[in-house]
């Protein structure tokens, strides 16, 4: 009980929160059952049975995480409704192609994000670390990261750079406590308090 404790501990520091708790979200969001996503994201499925199970830390291929990262986005987007659900399918067979550090942003994010009437704009912006965006939109604008994919990226930097213990002693350090609370929000809280964090800052 010990060691799965301290492996939690170690998936929050590294992912945000438990993946058993992502993978639930993912499961029960999309009607997917825990071999399917294991299918979509190219991971065999009793290594997602045991990280689930927090026997199994870290997840060692960076592409796998970007696509559970994509899924994860998918997810929310259905739970919202910002996707029609036989759109669901397309997205995941999109996601289970992609082979490398990116994927691509989803259908519903592109039409979410569209100005009515919006001629092409040949635009050209940096992606995101989780999505590799094309350089131009038919009739529509580039697509907004949502806060929650911003607070990842940010905790995921964090966590490249410094481990939980480096990042506790540094806010322990600085004499501002704003400064602190944002080492320790992104650096080794949660997502849903670093998410909280953001939208009490940001806007």
């Amino acid at each position: 009980m010990e060691q799965t404790a301290h492996n939690l501990q170690q998936q929050v520091e590294l992912y945000g929160e438990p993946l058993g708790e992502v993978v639930r979200r993912i499961t029960g969001g999309l009607g997917l059952t825990q071999g399917g996503l294991a299918q979509v994201i190219g991971l065999s499925a009793p290594m997602l049975s045991q990280l689930v199970s927090a026997h199994r830390v870290k997840i060692g291929n960076p592409a796998v995480v970007s696509r559970l990262r994509a899924v994860s986005e998918l997810t929310d987007l259905a739970v919202s409704g910002g996707i029609e659900p036989e759109h669901i399918a397309h997205e995941l067979d999109g996601i289970r192609a992609a082979t490398g550090a990116y994927t691509r942003p989803t259908t519903a994010q592109l039409a979410r994000s569209a100005a009515p009437g919006q001629p092409t704009t040949g635009q050209t912006t940096d992606p995101p670390a989780r999505f590799l965006r094309p350089t131009t939109y038919p009739g529509e604008l580039p697509p907004s990261p949502s806060a929650r994919s911003v607070v990842r990226e940010i905790q995921d930097l964090f966590r490249a750079v410094a481990s939980a213990e480096e990042i506790q002693q540094a806010a322990a350090a600085v004499d501002s406590p704003a400064i602190a609370e944002l080492l320790l929000a992104y650096g080794t809280g949660r997502t849903a308090d670093a998410l909280a964090h953001y939208e009490q800052h940001h806007g």
